[in-house]
């Protein structure tokens, strides 16, 4: 591991810190805070489905490196992982009986199977006869010949049944909990003001000896576990094997993935765990963490409401431009228009593509599709386009990580239905998002779309902040259609070498990157103002931080808004006069791409959809959008300034991993970014 480089699953970890802060910020509503601990949960699972999986497979493969980048020693970095995400468990668990206590001040009570009224019982008992019972199946895994399939994304109830009059005769058995089916909350019946809820599992528990009668067992105990697995897919390389048969046989292979983390409830029997870690085939070198009774977080992301309205609860603006338009395209084609999620209502791209589904001058729609709404909007829209006799083309990526599954549900819907369906490029994930509809107008042909930094997801863009242009440009929209002509025929460059406003990865978008940076080195060393700002998910390209380390050396001022991974090391003396680096974590999810470059004074924006990673720089497509309208870009840097300026929520990114917050000024205005860009925004839709 180079010495001035903070390793990238630590620096993750650190990410997820920030996130159980949020957790653990009594300033946050409550239901917010438990949504955090959640979203903890959920981040938690897919790091060691991925990460830690990727770091067990170089392992296994003798320490080659298996695209991750500057880590030398895997182990080293998985014995660093145990003990900082048993320490974050720790912090996690004291975090949840603080809330627990909050909750039941507030007379909302999370309930177990041991504190139930008689109507309570009653009711638990009716629910399990007429909703559980049908979706459990209770195997005795003792006389099994070997444990059955562990699904990695539920939770088990591992009990152990013993007889009164024999102290020695015990049986073990598994139930997997009904979570996906049923949901895991069931209120209860409570008295007026008050909210009793209790977990689907405490359900089940209540209803042991009657699950089990046939037995004659009188003492039941039953504790929760998981297991996570590797949810890498393997493609094997067989040329007569089309991508969606690879990725199908790939989906039923990871059903079989090695478990990479157990996690248990500390109170679980010995023998029971035992014999679990034993049969899962797990060592004391594997992540083996004890944690509580409760497990599987993510689930509290859907925590019943049973909270007043939230002071954080701002409905969306419409973008001043198209608040009194009749029609989205009549504004596209006059003039460019920047959408900023979630402030502004994702609505107008879905108005969008309505109007072009229906208007009968509309002859083509094209679009790139990465992750989508379970019951998408865009999907209708051009479901419809089609069925009113226009072209549409859609590039699903089909090796979206764990969307995988529904995009193939996707791809076959959409091509029953008439649309032509793109499913990527070999060896390159497509994660550019872009549109172009093509309509007659008189004589002539115009074009309009749109080039944005998340995804076409209604949901998402509620939570998820990025930036999104609408746009009829001539020159951007020729550039969107050459993207799309190297989609249909990927074994030909040419068309992304002809672009002349787009940036795409992996042809050009690094060397363009470092270019700019030289500039502002000349800059720096003829003594003129230079800077930087970059805003990204994630920063973790060695060359690209050399890059700026070089830069910042030179006297080039740079900023950082890095929200996730950040494998920089810059408060040293040499550096840290001239280079900042801020994370902000707040209520919604920081996902824009920005990169700023004072150019001499002639300032360059862009916004993307690549993070400064090795996998988006060099494997996959990705775009990169120079802002040229003036209004547009200094409404942009005006939002980078704001955030800049966050001294509530932004977290200082130094070699420590501390995650102090930002400090405000004695006298200095309290900025928290996202409710000053929401009231920044407003003020401009009232303008």
């Amino acid at each position: 591991m180079k010495k001035h480089l903070i390793p990238r699953d630590i620096s993750w970890l650190s990410f997820n810190a920030r996130v159980l802060q949020e957790a653990n910020d009594k300033t946050v509503p409550v239901n917010q805070r438990i949504r955090f601990l959640g979203i903890f949960s959920s981040n938690l699972d897919e790091f060691f489905r991925v990460r830690v999986a990727a770091l067990k497979r170089m392992i296994e493969f003798s320490g080659k490196k298996l695209n991750m980048h500057f880590e030398e020693d895997p182990q080293d970095i998985l014995d660093q992982i145990q003990v900082i995400v048993i320490q974050q468990q720790t912090e996690f668990n004291r975090i949840w009986e603080g809330i627990l206590k909050e909750l039941q001040e507030n007379n909302i009570l999370l309930v177990d199977e041991k504190h139930l009224t008689r109507r309570q019982q009653e009711y638990v008992k009716h629910y399990f006869d007429n909703e559980v019972r049908s979706n459990i199946i209770p195997l005795m895994i003792e006389s099994l010949p070997q444990l059955p399939y562990l699904r990695d994304k539920s939770i088990y109830l591992g009990v152990v049944m013993r007889k009164e009059s024999s102290g020695y005769e015990q049986k073990y058995a598994l139930i997997e909990i009904p979570s996906k089916t049923l949901g895991r909350f069931i209120q209860l019946p409570s008295e007026k003001g008050s909210h009793h809820i209790i977990l689907l599992e405490d359900v089940i528990r209540f209803n042991l000896p009657y699950i089990f009668s046939y037995f004659n067992y009188t003492h039941f105990d039953a504790h929760i576990f998981k297991v996570t697995k590797d949810a890498e897919i393997d493609m094997d390389n067989d040329i007569s094997t089309s991508l969606v048969q690879k990725i199908e046989k790939g989906l039923k292979n990871r059903r079989k993935g090695k478990a990479v983390r157990f996690v248990y409830d500390k109170e679980m029997d010995a023998g029971l765990l035992e014999y679990l870690i034993r049969r899962l085939n797990l060592t004391k070198k594997d992540n083996i963490i004890p944690g509580g009774r409760i497990h599987n977080f993510r689930h509290f992301k859907d925590f019943p409401r049973v909270f007043g309205k939230s002071a954080y609860t701002r409905q969306p603006i419409i973008h001043p431009a198209l608040k009194t338009a009749a029609r989205v395209t009549e504004i596209i084609l006059k003039e460019d228009v920047m959408l900023h999620f979630p402030y502004h209502s994702f609505n107008s791209v879905i108005d969008l593509l309505r109007e072009a589904a229906m208007d009968p001058e509309v002859i083509s729609i094209k679009i790139t599709a990465y992750r989508l709404a379970p019951n998408s909007k865009v999907i209708n829209a051009l479901v419809n386009a089609v069925r009113n006799g226009k072209e549409v083309i859609v590039m699903l990526e089909l090796r979206a990580r764990f969307d995988e599954e529904a995009n193939l549900e996707w791809k076959e819907l959409l091509e029953e239905e008439g649309v032509k369906v793109l499913i990527g490029v070999h060896n390159l994930k497509v994660h550019a998002k872009l549109g172009v509809i093509k309509k007659r107008a008189g004589k002539k042909i115009v074009q309009y779309g749109f080039v944005s930094t998340g995804n076409l997801n209604e949901l998402t863009s509620k939570v998820y902040a990025d930036h999104c242009l609408l746009t009829g440009n001539k020159t951007i929209m020729a550039d969107i259609n050459r993207v799309f002509n190297y989609l249909e025929n990927p074994k030909d460059l040419q068309p992304l070498k002809l672009c002349k406003t787009l940036l795409t990865c992996p042809l050009n978008l690094r060397k363009e990157i470092v270019q700019m940076i030289d500039k502002e080195i000349k800059f720096a060393k003829a003594g003129k103002k230079t800077e930087i700002i970059i805003k990204v998910n994630s920063l973790s390209d060695v060359d690209l931080i050399d890059k700026l380390y070089d830069a910042a050396d030179e006297g080039v001022h740079i900023k950082l808004i890095v929200r996730g991974i950040f494998c920089a090391r810059i408060d040293n003396k040499k550096l840290k006069k001239n280079i900042t680096a801020i994370s902000i974590i707040d209520e919604h999810l920081e996902h824009a791409r920005v990169f700023l470059f004072n150019n001499g004074g002639k300032p360059r924006l862009f916004i993307s959809s690549a993070d400064w990673m090795v996998r988006n720089l060099d494997h996959r497509l990705e775009v990169s959008l120079p802002v040229y309208d003036a209004s547009i870009r200094d409404e942009v840097r005006e939002i980078l300034k704001i955030q800049l300026n966050d001294n509530v929520k932004a977290r200082v990114l130094d070699k420590d991993l501390s995650n102090n917050y930002v400090q405000s000024e004695p006298g200095e205005s309290i900025v928290r970014s996202q409710i000053e860009t929401y009231q920044y925004l407003s003020q401009k839709a009232k303008a």
